[in-house]
């Protein structure tokens, strides 16, 4: 065994560095420095375990692992001999390994090995590519040579082959952890369409796309993030459409990323994206596999995270938040009517509550003299103003609407609903509130509710106040300014280097075919512009179904 790996590996790994009190202060800058996200390499206080390599005594190597695994009851350690000549060990962690497959399949296969081959690897005539090829009962064999490698297998449910003898073990793939069935998305639930759903299993996710993409094209790649986690991340595109800068870029955002764990795709989503100052979302996420294939035939990027049934899509435009699966699983002229719907409904959930205040305080004379005189004696009594009124009742829907969430669904529905009538009718009765605002407000809350994207519909709620505060001081003059300041905002976004207001803002006339309306599938003979450029060409030309010619009738009933 080399010199510089004789010391007990315990000892190296769990040491604790002594720091003199005199340099406490610089120590503690330097491992500052180190953390993770800080843009310097995390320095650990022991070598990394990829340094120690496997040796030819099972002992010792027995040894490090039992240091390494100390105090870790769930891993498990059967010792057994192949062929009743060479002594085997085998690790893996109970509840994520199967555990019926490594008893009856795995160990009684190694035990009843041929004498022949037992009995040449004990001789060190053979190496462990004749366990592979002759008796391993597994298809999904790897090879490792370091404590580093084979401690990651065994943390991700595999099970881990030391042979007495050898140096190197072997890594088989028995990984079979509890998960919960494929069911029907909960937050993007659609009246036509398929109702399958990603779940928080990472190789799960990625067959649900490969079934539904059956081209070797469609490349997967695999990133580790997470010092503690080790969490896996597939990088999915398809290779003859998407922008190999953009998948560049995604990769190099990613291993750029140096953090303790990732738990979710949120994690993910703050660390690449272009302006995390900015309230706007510029990665979109989803938890339908149809809607990432159709953003990888597009020539977009997904990121499927294991751990979450949330997979992110970049690059990403304004307008794809606004628009939903269903668009384009129903007639066109009906998915363009329900999309000018929802563009009228982000319309009034961000200025309609400032419009009222700004018109009841500074613009009376815009109202018919009517209007002006019924609410005008509506709010005679009410001891608020506009502005506090409005802010008043927004809060008020907002925490309803947040105990609705997190209240158990039967609780919460019945909180939400009830609450919402009581303290409504409660507030007008007492003249603290006038009925005009109410019904402001209820309009404004169930026009958040027609915004497809979660993400988006926050945003606006968030800005919903900005503009409410701008009306009441300034009027209309504010929310133009507020509305203008949004729109500068808007144009200065990117999303992996694509305008954010994209087809708009540059504008391009051959991408609006799919913005404000949706054209019939038979006229969406391109893919957009910024993102599918090396492909434009998505479907043939004449695509248009036309009735049969009136000289070739069709044929009569019982005519061959």
């Amino acid at each position: 065994m080399p010199g510089p790996y004789r010391r007990p590996l315990r000892a190296a790994l769990f040491r604790r560095r002594q720091k003199p009190a005199q340099q406490g202060k610089q120590d503690n800058n330097k491992d500052k420095q180190g953390q993770p996200g800080s843009g310097n390499k995390h320095t650990a206080p022991y070598p990394p375990l990829e340094e120690y390599r496997l040796t030819a005594e099972l002992k010792l190597n027995l040894e490090q692992l039992q240091n390494i695994f100390a105090k870790c009851s769930d891993v498990v350690r059967r010792d057994f001999y192949l062929g009743q000549a060479v002594k085997v060990a085998l690790f893996y962690i109970d509840g994520l390994a199967d555990k019926k497959l490594i008893e009856d399949t795995l160990v009684r296969t190694l035990q009843q090995a041929p004498a022949e081959l037992a009995r040449s690897l004990a001789e060190r005539t053979r190496d462990l590519t004749a366990v592979m090829e002759m008796v391993m009962p597994m298809t999904d064999v790897a090879v490792v040579d370091n404590m580093g490698s084979l401690v990651k297998h065994v943390l991700n449910g595999d099970t881990v082959l030391i042979l007495n003898g050898f140096n190197k073990g072997l890594a088989l793939s028995t990984r079979a952890w509890e998960h919960r069935a494929v069911e029907e998305p909960i937050t993007e639930s659609v009246v036509r369409g398929p109702r399958e759903s990603f779940i928080e299993s990472l190789r799960t996710n990625t067959s649900l796309i490969r079934r539904r993409l059956k081209t070797p094209s469609l490349k997967m790649e695999t990133v580790c993030l997470g010092r503690y986690t080790m969490t896996n991340i597939v990088i999915t595109y398809i290779e003859d459409l998407a922008d190999p800068a953009v998948v560049r870029e995604v990769r190099r955002r990613l291993e750029r990323i140096q953090i303790d764990g990732v738990l979710e795709s949120a994690y993910i989503e703050e660390l690449i994206e272009d302006n995390p100052d900015s309230p706007f979302p510029q990665i979109d996420h989803t938890e339908r596999p149809d809607k990432v294939a159709a953003a990888l035939l597009e020539g977009r990027v997904g990121i499927l995270i294991d751990g979450t049934p949330f997979a992110l899509i970049v690059p990403t435009v304004f307008v794809q938040f606004l628009q939903a699966s269903e668009d384009y699983y129903e007639r066109y002229y009906l998915s363009s009517f329900l999309r000018l719907a929802r563009f009228v409904a982000l319309n009034i959930a961000l200025l309609l509550p400032a419009v009222y205040v700004a018109v009841t305080t500074f613009h009376q004379e815009m109202l018919p003299t009517n209007l002006l005189v019924k609410v005008a004696s509506q709010r005679e009594g009410i001891p608020f103003p506009a502005l506090v009124e409005a802010l008043l009742l927004e809060l008020t829907f907002e925490l309803l609407r947040e105990a609705g969430v997190r209240l158990p669904r039967p609780v919460g529905q019945a909180v939400s609903i009830v609450g919402a009538l009581v303290i409504g009718e409660a507030a007008v009765s007492a003249s603290l509130v006038s009925p005009a605002m109410v019904i402001v407000v209820a309009m404004t809350g169930i026009s958040s509710f027609a915004t497809p994207s979660y993400s988006m519909a926050i945003t606006l709620r968030l800005l919903r106040f900005i503009m409410l505060i701008l009306a009441g001081t300034l009027g209309f003059y504010g929310i133009m300014l507020g509305l203008l300041a949004i729109l500068v905002h808007l144009n200065t976004l990117r999303s992996f280097g694509v305008p954010y207001l994209a087809p708009v803002a540059p504008w391009n006339f051959s991408d609006f075919k799919d913005v404000l309306v949706r054209v019939p599938r038979w006229a969406m003979n391109s893919r957009p512009s910024q993102i599918g450029y090396r492909d434009p060409v998505r479907q043939g030309a004449g695509l248009k179904p036309t009735p049969p010619a009136s000289s070739n009738p069709a044929p009569e009933r019982g005519e061959s």
